[in-house]
């Protein structure tokens, strides 16, 4: 063999040896991700957060929107989706509360109204909830389907907590003899 084919044959296998990343300069694994280029904007955090509500991991969800709230403030729509993080968690008063200062903040937010609105029937205020759906249909002007549906239950049951035509049904009477020849009538309710 040559002398510039041994050093060849050398200079290959050293490079061969050299680090691959998956180690540190110290021979130990790496615990920490690779620098991240600053210069690059990240993903607005509602949009991460509305994503993972749609993939169900509500409380990963729940973070993107807090990590939106530091960036842009606790806005209407932050606040909104923050509600809605509770409502499927089932933080029932805490989705109230900030749905209420959703709605304080920006008044036409529908989505907030319409989750809103979703609380008050899971806690079985179903006057207020058909108020509150109402505004939020008036605001859509009839163009969310979903807010339609949750119209319709939320006057259908409070049409029902008022006139409910099970009660109409006569109750069973009985005859119950007392004593000497007088009678009592008795109902089964």
């Amino acid at each position: 063999m040559t002398r510039a084919a041994v050093v060849l044959l050398i200079c290959s296998s050293l490079a061969a040896c050299g680090n691959s990343g998956g180690l540190s300069a110290s021979g130990k694994p790496r615990n920490v991700p690779f620098a991240a280029d600053g210069r690059e904007q990240g993903v607005d955090g509602l949009l991460v957060g509305h994503r993972l509500m749609e993939a169900g991991e509500y409380e990963l969800a729940m973070r993107a929107y807090y990590r939106a709230a530091a960036e842009q403030g606790m806005n209407a729509d932050v606040l909104s989706a923050i509600g809605s993080a509770d409502l499927k968690l089932g933080r029932l008063g805490q989705a109230e509360k900030v749905l209420r200062r959703a709605i304080e903040a920006d008044e036409t937010n529908v989505p907030a109204l319409n989750n809103l609105g979703c609380v008050l029937m899971e806690q079985g205020k179903v006057g207020e909830a058909r108020r509150v759906f109402q505004q939020a249909f008036a605001l859509d002007s009839g163009q969310s389907d979903s807010i339609r549906e949750n119209l319709k239950l939320a006057i259908a049951r409070s049409e029902a907590s008022v006139y409910d035509p099970a009660q109409d049904e006569k109750p069973v009477m009985k005859l119950v003899r007392r004593g000497q020849g007088s009678y009592v009538l008795l109902s089964q309710l």
